[in-house]
């Protein structure tokens, strides 16, 4: 999951999973976290990935870093072959402009339920 990766000014970024936070970080070359994709696991199904809110710290504005984020939250559940549920408008707005693609590439995706929203207000 640390492939080359620059935002749009050039500089290095990484995203690196944070199990225990139910997270993924996107740091800047110092180390800085940039911004976070929040998911919890799904209550009946442990394979499933429901994420419900991403962050970009503002002084990283404007630099691509919720794209990265995002994409590359993506890719790793697509890695493990969990299944993605996606309630962040962010991943959402993502999987409209390119869900075909992600699911010929060997991504699962599944609608949210009432019941993931249910979960997502209790546990999140």
């Amino acid at each position: 999951m640390n492939d080359a990766l620059k935002d749009s000014t050039g500089e290095d970024v990484t995203v690196e999973l944070d199990e225990a936070g139910l997270a993924y970080d996107i740091k800047v070359a110092d180390g800085e976290v940039a911004g976070r994709a929040h998911y919890l696991v799904g209550a009946k199904d442990p394979n499933e990935r429901i994420f419900y809110h991403t962050t970009v710290d503002s002084k990283f504005g404007g630099r691509g870093i919720s794209k990265i984020l995002v994409n590359e939250a993506l890719k790793d559940a697509r890695e493990k072959g969990e299944t993605v549920v996606a309630i962040c408008p962010l991943f959402v707005k993502k999987l409209q402009e390119s869900g075909d693609e992600y699911i010929a590439e060997g991504g699962k995706i599944r609608n949210p339920t009432g019941a993931d929203f249910d979960q997502v207000k209790q546990e999140a």
